[in-house]
């Protein structure tokens, strides 16, 4: 120990020992000490080498970035550096290892040998056992995914087992573990964690390779089809099903598959999204429930990991500094994760130093920095679960601390199970108010002796649901009666306080949010909750025995005689029905009025939960007594005032009542006309505010800018006052098309009225995230208007102003045209033209909207536009062509529109005279020479086509592609207007642009099925038949453009079978004309080059060739023989070449025996 003191290690060294920078010497992790073989002892005065730039960058980015953005931020990534990032993206601490394959607390082991049988047998010592011992064999890298075979050597009452490995990992976290030996374990094995251990151990032992798909990209057609059928081979009887499944999948142009760009590779690592394992994730919190109900403890243990990887997600700290928010589906694990916490620690029989550990836990995880807030967005301003709600929607917000996910855990931790009451309610069925003649109040039971229970609403919901998740269904069951009777209690006494103060609050005009924390969309789902337990347990509530939750561990019990003496009593009174009090508690919670939250996900979760529940309720099939049920809440909701999502005044920023009003409606019509009518009436403020009611009424001349829209109400509206008074109708349904919270400022007429200055606010994303609901409300709203002011040009005109000056979104603006093109030219009337007007306007707008947007239904958009401008007539076509740089790109003008425009099609449709065809076609072709000149490339056919019948026009757009060849244009697209020219007659301009195309072109020497070969092919065929001069032209540029042999041979092969200049060949019997020769030019430089090219050919084959490419070798040479053989000296330059191959690669003996036994 002195020598350590008196040689302390070298200031400033990098350390790489152990491979893991942050275990230093003498560091264990479960007992176990990192560092591997060879590790120095600490301070032991050995140097070691400083790590070089490339370990230090790649160690980083590989901590911190998925592999996938480091590919997307960079176009190249050198070999070296991948492999570097891949080197170091495996877990580096044993600790994490040690965590997930152990029972203890933060992953520490309290021994390091045997002293503890038990202990032996966990599964990283196990694992560190079996490392030790040199079981771990074949360990192989491949990108992130680690493989290798793990041996549990035989005992006396097992053979010896080989194990099959496989471990995922990503940014130093294992993500996914396979294991042969099945294990089922919440915990890694003892085979996963002697393999992972083995890499951490041993890094420089493990071979590694890239992903998988790095070595893909490397390799060329053949061998990528080689490597194929070879895994095929290989696993036929395995892979042979899917991979034909997948073949005819990726030949299916229309098939999912090839809807996606790229394709996966299990071996590159993550890409920072969630890669569908919320699925995953869902079904652990769903074995975390399972485990609970069986009141087994492993249930907590299994949440805590979990948490522990949730808090541990890189992507929170990065969230949290970019000021984004995290995607939906993880935002509602994370809820989930909230909500079984607060299962665990409600759970009845939780014991007080358990509670204290979790509370523990809670607190560290909530001190967090990056630890998500429960709002999803920012600080949450909800009071504490214990505290009664605030009566205002106003308070000092800065001085409430962020709330977050784990609050309400932390909080519940205060909560216990000692209340006598409440044991009451939970113990039995037979529990009322005979027990307390001299409750006079009434806080304890209800007016028919009912037990209530008074508790913050989700919180006491939550501990229905802990009773529920913790295996006690009947007490679950009751308790929520009791929460039940208690909200029916309280909708009673607020429909009386409303009533006694009803003057004086309508006199006032205002209101408030008695609710700052609405019941549906709450994060513990207390509405859910009830109406789960109603329906899901109550229904199996007669069948099973009573479970008897035993609180013998509380201070006050409830004693057994107790309980006998009480009278018998069922849960439900006479008539009522679990399903009956599920329903109304729906209606309670649904109509409840509430504040809209903050956030996109908070108001995405109210509509989504609001959803949820009006499908389940829309499951029950009504009967009398719910019908009942329906007439009493439906009163209750008008007349309760401020606590009414449908009282006569609702505060500016409560949530709408759309979608359960429509739902109320429905249900209510067939039974109860007028009060359903009157409700939805009510639900879209039509009373006594409504019209005029200023800054009061949603259709007031000032609206609050984040006011809940009425378009889905005045829709009603106005289809119903329509046959009674036209003019209010469309007088309300203007109005209410207004979307203020998407307009940042107010016109300028408003400026000038200070009381209107209500509704400007700063430009700013506005508060209300489900906006587009609201705007597909605001869509149908306008389309009704379309439909009823059918022949009345002055309402068409007024509503077409109001739709262009309101509706913001181009795919409603394209649905709002289309249905006003359909309803002009039905097909039992004359077409109306004002409407098909008005239809023409808005596809105009949406043309200019999607000018500059990617709209994947822009093509669709312009050719609905060129008919409905046909339908209006001539002059509508001409006028779309001459504004055509403001609505359409050059492509689309010239493919579409004016083709359309010239097609006989339309000349027919519109019964053009010839003077008016002439007009409408001179009109088309001068778009396509302004289309040609602004884009040659993507137009220089279309306008040379749309050009044939006027000399001057195709001359001039002949010139634009002569003009464009050698600087703008492809040799792709010269080709193609080359043979374009051939077919329509012009050899010699064919000639002219396919020599231009060649000396675009690059041909190598392995690229033998390039698709421009067959143009090469095409060109010098055509260079053949004009004659020899044009031939001696366009064989230079095919030797300094084509490098593969196979292709210059067969173009030498084509020349030396015809004579140059005999266009006419093809109709002759015979040729008799005098075949060009070898010998000399223009032929002799091209079997110069030919000869040449195989030459260069098969020594780069040669480079890189393996034993079973040999036979393709020998047939290779085999067709540069007869290439050779075409030269007069051929055959002794062939003997020469192979000589000259046998004395280079001589090493490969069986290659050059082959190559003897061939050719000599």
């Amino acid at each position: 120990m002195a020598e350590r003191v008196q040689q302390p290690p070298a200031k400033r060294l990098c350390c790489r020992l152990g491979y893991n920078p942050a275990c230093r010497q003498g560091q264990r992790a479960g007992g176990v000490l990192c560092g591997g073989p060879g590790s120095a002892p600490g301070g032991s005065g050995k140097t070691h080498n400083p790590e070089s730039l490339l370990d230090i960058a790649a160690r980083r980015v590989a901590e911190k970035w998925p592999f996938q953005r480091v590919e997307e931020r960079f176009e190249r990534i050198p070999e070296p550096v991948q492999r570097r990032i891949v080197y170091w993206s495996f877990p580096r601490s044993e600790k994490e290892i040690c965590m997930y394959s152990s029972f203890n607390a933060g992953g520490e082991e309290s021994g390091t040998s045997g002293e503890n049988s038990e202990e032996t047998q966990l599964p990283f010592l196990r694992g560190v056992t079996l490392l030790e011992g040199g079981w771990v064999d074949n360990v192989l890298q491949v990108g992130f995914h680690l493989s290798g075979t793990v041996t549990d050597p035989a005992t006396s009452s097992q053979p010896e087992m080989v194990c099959s490995v496989s471990v995922s990992f990503d940014r130093c976290k294992i993500t996914a573990v396979t294991c042969s030996c099945g294990n089922k374990d919440i915990f890694y094995c003892a085979h996963v964690v002697a393999l992972a251990l083995y890499r951490v151990r041993k890094p420089e032992q493990v071979k590694l390779h890239l992903p998988i798909s790095e070595t893909l990209f490397q390799m060329s057609r053949d061998q990528l089809q080689k490597f194929v059928q070879y895994l095929i081979s290989v696993h036929h009887t395995e892979v042979l099903p899917t991979a034909q499944k997948l073949a005819d999948e990726i030949l299916s142009t229309n098939s999912e598959i090839n809807q996606v760009h790229g394709a996966p590779d299990p071996t590159a690592g993550a890409s920072g999204g969630y890669h569908g394992s919320g699925k995953q994730l869902n079904l652990l919190f769903s074995k975390v429930r399972e485990m609970l109900r069986m009141r087994d403890s492993n249930g907590a243990r299994m949440l805590t990991l979990i948490t522990e990887q949730f808090m541990a997600d890189p992507r929170l700290a990065l969230w949290r500094q970019q000021g984004t928010t995290m995607t939906d589906k993880y935002r509602q694990l994370w809820d989930e994760l909230g909500a079984l916490w607060m299962c665990i620690v409600l759970n009845p029989h939780c014991k007080t130093e358990q509670k204290c550990w979790w509370l523990r836990q809670l607190r560290r995880w909530n001190s967090v920095e990056v630890c998500p807030w429960e709002d999803g967005n920012h600080g949450n301003d909800l009071p504490n679960l214990t505290h009664s709600l605030p009566q205002g929607a106003h308070g000092n917000q800065e001085l409430r601390p962020h709330r977050t996910v784990f609050t309400r855990a932390i909080e519940a931790c205060d909560l216990h199970w000692q209340d006598r009451h409440l044991q009451h309610i939970i113990a039995s069925d037979l529990y009322a108010n005979y027990c307390y003649h001299d409750n006079q109040d009434g806080s304890l039971f209800d007016a028919r002796g009912w037990p209530m229970w008074h508790e913050h609403v989700p919180t006491a919901c939550a501990r229905v649901d802990a009773l529920r998740s913790h295996g006690y269904p009947r007490e679950a069951l009751r308790l929520a009666i009791a929460v039940v009777n208690t909200l029916r209690r309280q909708q009673q006494r607020q429909l009386e306080h409303f009533r006694r103060h009803k003057k004086e609050l309508l006199h006032k005009a205002v209101t408030s949010i008695t609710n700052m924390e609405g019941w549906v969309g709450h994060p513990l789902d207390p509405i859910g909750t009830l109406f789960s337990t109603l329906t899901e347990t109550g229904r199996g509530a007669e069948e099973g025995a009573n479970t008897c939750l035993d609180l013998s561990d509380c201070s006050s019990v409830v004693s057994r005689a107790e309980l006998q003496r009480l009278p018998v009593q069922r849960l439900l009174g006479e008539g009522e029905s679990y399903v009956a009090l599920a329903v109304e508690t729906a209606l309670i919670g649904l109509g409840q009025q509430r504040v809209m939250p903050d956030g996109l996900y908070a108001q995405e979760k109210v509509c989504r939960n609001e959803e949820q529940l009006l499908a389940k309720l829309q499951e029950v099939e009504l009967d009398d007594t719910l019908v009942k049920i329906f007439r009493k809440q439906a009163i209750f909701l008008l007349e309760s005032g401020p606590y009414s999502g449908h009282g006569e005044i609702v505060h500016r920023e409560s949530v709408p009542m759309h979608t359960f009003t429509r739902y109320l409606f429905t249900s209510l019509l067939p039974h109860d006309a007028e009060l359903a009518y009157k409700i939805a009436l009510r639900a879209m403020r039509t009373n006594t505010y409504l019209w005029p009611g200023g800054p009061y009424s949603g259709h007031g001349e000032i609206v609050y800018r984040e006011s809940v829209p009425m378009h889905t109400f005045t829709r009603y509206l106005f289809t119903s006052l329509l046959p009674h008074d036209a003019e209010l109708a469309y007088k309300i349904a203007l109005r209410a098309m207004r979307l203020p919270v998407l307009e940042s400022t107010a016109s300028s007429g408003d400026l000038s009225r200070p009381h209107h200055m209500v509704s400007v606010v700063p430009n700013r994303y506005p508060r209300w995230f489900t906006l587009t609901h609201i705007e597909s409300q605001q869509c149908e709203l306008a389309s009704t208007m379309l439909t009823a002011a059918k022949g009345d040009s002055r309402k068409l005109e007024t509503v077409l102003e109001s739709i262009q000056k309101n509706i913001h979104s181009s795919s409603h603006i394209f649905k709002l045209g289309q249905d006003a093109f359909k309803i002009a030219t039905l097909m039992d009337s004359l077409p109306d033209i004002t409407l098909l007007k008005v239809s023409l306007e808005l596809g105009l707008q949406v043309m200019r909207i999607t000018l500059s947007t990617l709209n994947w239904r822009r093509r669709e958009m312009v050719r609905w536009l060129v008919t409905c401008a046909t339908e209006v007539g001539v002059y509508a076509l001409d006028s779309i062509m001459q504004s055509w740089y403001t609505l359409f790109t050059p492509t689309e003008a010239t493919s579409i529109v004016a083709t359309t425009v010239m097609s006989n099609t339309t000349i027919v449709r519109l019964h053009l005279d010839c003077h008016q065809q002439e007009n409408l076609a001179s009109s088309a072709r001068t778009l396509a020479l302004q289309c040609a000149m602004k884009d040659p490339q993507n137009c220089a056919l279309s306008a040379l086509t749309l050009c044939e019948k006027d000399h001057i026009a195709f001359e001039t757009a002949y010139q634009i592609v002569l003009d464009a060849a050698t600087t703008g244009m492809s040799y792709t697209q010269l080709f193609t207007i080359a043979r374009y020219m051939e077919h329509r007659g012009y050899p010699m301009r064919a000639y002219k642009l396919a020599t231009l195309a060649m000396a675009h072109l690059n041909l190598s020497y392995n690229q033998d099925t390039h698709p421009a070969i067959n143009d090469v092919l095409w060109a010098c065929a055509l260079s053949h038949s004009l004659g020899k001069n044009e031939l001696a032209a366009v064989i230079p540029l095919v030797v300094k453009s084509v490098k593969c042999a196979t292709v210059l041979s067969d173009i030498l092969r084509r020349c030396t079978l015809t004579t140059p200049g005999l266009v006419s060949a093809l109709h002759s019997r015979r040729n008799s004309g005098k075949l060009m020769s070898l010998d000399k030019a223009p032929l002799r430089q091209l079997l110069d080059a030919t000869i040449g090219a195989y030459i260069n050919t098969t020594h780069s084959r040669l480079t890189h060739i393996s034993p079973r490419h040999y036979s393709e070798f020998i047939e290779f040479l085999g067709k540069a023989r007869e290439t050779f053989l075409m030269a007069q000296d051929g055959h002794i330059q062939f003997t020469q070449f192979i000589d000259n191959l046998k004395q280079i690669y001589k090493g490969k003996k069986k290659l050059m025996m082959l190559v003897r036994e061939r050719f000599g």
